[in-house]
């Protein structure tokens, strides 16, 4: 899957030209376009201080420090003809038991872009074994983020990245998780629930409700893993968004019911 990631991809000067006379006046405009070279597609026009990272440059870099770790490949995405892509790595080998028959491992997400929108990134998540689809939990470890500017890219610490990684998401696998097992959602959560979709899953997360019936925040956010991972377009932009946004909100609204039970 790595090879739909891998396209080439080069760099050709935005120069302006007008005529005087009969005489061709070029002008350097200080862009530049980025081109993908086996369709021709224009993915964006950029600065000359925009430096283009390829996406082949990245996973050289990145797959010797995962296979150490022996990471699997996930997901690869390529989103807008190529603008932007998404890729995920787990770690089978670095499991943590969550409950009875409920087991995650550590999971890696690194997206690029060629218009912009994203610099090399990196953020951590949670695999869960039983569901092959599983989605990426949320930012669990320190987030990487480099611009494509000339002066700021350092692909020389993946590793300390991937292995900060590693140790953090496991150490939140049992700090955080035992909050959500452990705490009741209300009616309000439900409500707030709903509204991270978009209206039209409105129905389907409401039937995946009815059918799973969660009583605490850890069974209602498996329900939005359930519904992202099996129901919804894992080639939309959007879904993964969701995705970012669904683990950090169920831990705040647990968190808060967690401290006011104590209180």
């Amino acid at each position: 899957m790595l090879q739909d990631a891998m396209f080439p991809v080069k760099e050709i000067p935005a120069i302006w030209a007008d005529q005087d006379n009969g005489n061709i006046l070029k002008k350097d405009t200080g862009h530049k376009f980025i081109v993908r070279e086996d369709t021709g597609e224009v993915l964006s026009c950029m600065t000359d201080n925009y430096r283009l990272v390829k996406n082949e440059t990245i996973i050289k870099a990145a797959e010797p420090i995962i296979n150490k770790y022996k990471g699997k490949i996930k997901e690869v995405n390529v989103f807008g003809k190529g603008h932007s892509t998404h890729m995920s790595w787990h770690f089978p080998n670095h499991l943590v038991k969550i409950g009875k028959n409920d087991e995650m491992t550590p999971e890696i997400v690194i997206g690029n872009s060629y218009n912009g929108t994203v610099g090399v990134n990196i953020i951590a998540g949670a695999f869960r074994l039983i569901c092959s689809n599983g989605a990426v939990i949320g930012i669990v470890a320190s987030k990487y983020k480099n611009k494509h500017i000339q002066s700021n890219i350092s692909l020389d610490d993946f590793d300390s990245v991937i292995s900060e990684t590693m140790d953090k998401t496991k150490l939140i696998f049992k700090e955080e998780f035992p909050v959500l097992q452990g705490t009741n959602f209300k009616d309000k959560h439900i409500i707030n629930f709903l509204k991270m979709f978009p209206i039209q899953a409105n129905e389907m997360v409401t039937q995946a409700l009815i059918a799973n019936r969660p009583k605490s925040f850890w069974d209602l956010f498996n329900v939005g893993t359930n519904v992202l991972s099996h129901h919804m377009n894992r080639n939309a932009q959007s879904t993964h968004g969701i995705e970012g946004r669904l683990y950090p909100a169920i831990k705040k609204w647990a968190e808060k019911e967690a401290s006011v039970a104590i209180a």
